[in-house]
């Protein structure tokens, strides 16, 4: 592989502005932050379209937005998501103020 992109969520976060690129020589991770859900449909197609070979979403983004992503990349390239198991339930909603 030689580049690669990693989509993930957190306020404030503008896919034009927050964009970091990891270069090790051998492989490129780009690494994009949206402030909004809706925003990650076309920031996979972007890093497609710059040469992404693989596209990872942050586990905020759940399995109705992967879906939509998979749907938009087709069989370009393979799209997976950072998943959380049920042990992690607390600790999400503590950090993100959703209560028990």
């Amino acid at each position: 592989m030689r580049q690669w992109g990693f989509v993930y969520l957190a306020d404030g976060c503008d896919p034009e502005r927050d964009v970091s690129r990891v270069d090790t020589g051998a492989c490129l991770t780009v690494l994009v932050g949206v402030g909004e859900v809706d925003q990650v449909v076309a920031v996979a197609e972007r890093l497609v379209a710059e040469g992404a070979q693989l596209i990872e979403l942050c586990g905020a983004f759940g399995p109705v937005w992967t879906a939509r992503v998979i749907d938009a990349v087709g069989a370009r390239v393979p799209v997976g998501s950072v998943m959380y198991g049920g042990e992690a339930t607390k600790q999400l909603h503590d950090l993100f103020g959703l209560g028990a």
